[in-house]
């Protein structure tokens, strides 16, 4: 195990992580101060481990020793054998203490630690003790919640990574976009990398490989990764299949309604089960179901939903996946106000408003100039909301105007705008 801990921990030896910063890295070095468990929740391959260790960087050039920070990738092969033990936690930590004999506070990560089962367990009897600072990854929202929740009540923060954002994917390509003159000056190459992100979503692996054949493998093995080791063996299912032929279908069902008693009929599963599949799919950040509008929480509750998903890489794997990209767009769109809002609901009476997010309402649609696609984009407006309650944006592919006194903004204005 000795040999394990000073492999996986460089910083030891005196050498640096680095990587492409990530904008959530500002909230996880302003939580390195307090007592709580900071826990960094995504997707798998969406940079968590990058993250963490951009923090320990961080905390080397400001002065930590080295050796006072332990980091630990619990997929690592050796410990399979004993990830059924919470103890395994405690021999690794035990490990470390005589490798390091560390003085002080310690840093101690903990990556995708929901591999070892009772984690909690060994994680509170080290916090009770003081002078510890906890840091988990994991790739199951429900599993750390509710664990945090039950064990761990307030003594945690969580940090929820997607993959990569158009910003990030810019400074990636070294493309400046922070001000209105370097957005104009690098209109053409800003341009072109939308039409990429768009396409091709935001997992750092699958855009910075040039095959596009190789980029859809990829992303065909994430997604049955995922399934057949986050999924299927958490929850015990038997038919495994079925999960991954119902994950390939939902993708081509983006930006519509679910239909729960369809899907039911259509994979010969029952009602329940094809409710719990999505949740399970909600857990590993795969997908996000969105309730329709209502002022009372409990019709809101009950409404029908529409899908989205958390990456637009997973478009281009979907059966009868589209070279059109109208729904990429909308569901980048979607994925920027996820990160902006409290909540993202949609409104729909005769016609459809796609999003409404806090005080505003948004269409996405790829162009305007059309007659008929403005009017029927602006009527959805004057329609679902004749009192003006609501600011109104239509946010488009390139178009940039303003018509009737409702914004119309291209996307990449839309997605670089701090807050919008």
């Amino acid at each position: 195990m000795k040999n394990i801990l000073i492999e996986q921990n460089r910083h030891w030896s005196g050498k640096r992580y680095g990587g492409v910063r990530r904008h959530k890295l500002d909230k996880l070095i302003s939580y390195l101060p307090l007592r709580q468990i900071i826990a960094v929740t995504g997707i798998r391959r969406c940079g968590k481990s990058t993250l963490v260790k951009q923090a320990i960087d961080h905390l080397v050039d400001s002065g930590v020793d080295a050796k006072n920070i332990l980091f630990v990738n619990l997929e690592h092969p050796a410990f399979v054998e004993k990830r059924e033990s919470p103890m395994l936690l405690e021999e690794i930590y035990e490990t470390y203490l005589k490798l390091m004999n560390p003085t002080g506070k310690v840093y101690c990560v903990f990556d995708e630690i929901q591999y070892v089962k009772e984690w909690q367990v060994a994680i509170k009897n080290r916090y009770e003790l003081g002078e510890i600072k906890f840091i988990i990854t994991g790739s199951n929202s429900s599993m750390l919640s509710n664990e945090l929740t039950t064990l761990l009540s307030g003594r945690s923060l969580t940090i929820e990574l997607d993959t990569f954002s158009f910003a990030e994917y810019l400074d990636y390509q070294a493309i400046p976009y922070a001000t209105e003159l370097e957005r104009l000056t690098h209109r053409i190459p800003i341009a072109r990398a939308k039409e990429s992100y768009l396409k091709w979503g935001g997992f750092y692996e699958v855009f910075t490989i040039e095959d596009d054949l190789v980029r859809q493998e990829l992303l065909t093995a994430y997604a049955r990764n995922i399934i057949y080791q986050d999924i299927v063996p958490r929850y015990k299912i038997r038919h495994a299949e079925t999960v991954e032929r119902l994950f390939f279908y939902l993708l081509g069902m983006v930006g519509g309604i679910l239909n729960y008693a369809t899907l039911s009929k259509i994979f010969d599963i029952s009602d329940k089960t094809v409710r719990e599949y999505m949740r399970y799919f909600e857990d590993v950040f795969f997908f996000h179901r969105i309730d329709r509008f209502h002022t009372k929480p409990k019709e809101r509750i009950r409404s029908t939903k529409k899908l989205y998903l958390g990456d637009n890489g997973f478009l281009q794997i979907a059966p009868k996946h589209s070279e059109n990209l109208g729904i990429a767009l909308e569901n980048g769109v979607f994925n920027l106000l996820r990160n902006r809002c409290k909540e993202v609901t949609y409104l729909k009476e005769n016609v459809e408003i796609d999003f409404k997010c806090e005080k505003t309402l948004y269409q996405v649609a790829w162009r305007i100039d059309d007659p008929a696609t403005r009017k029927r984009e602006t009527e959805a407006f004057k329609k679902l909301d004749p009192e003006g309650k609501y600011s109104h944006r239509i946010v488009t592919y390139e178009d940039h105007k303003e018509i009737e006194g409702i914004d119309i903004l291209d996307y990449e204005t839309f997605a670089l705008a701090e807050k919008i």
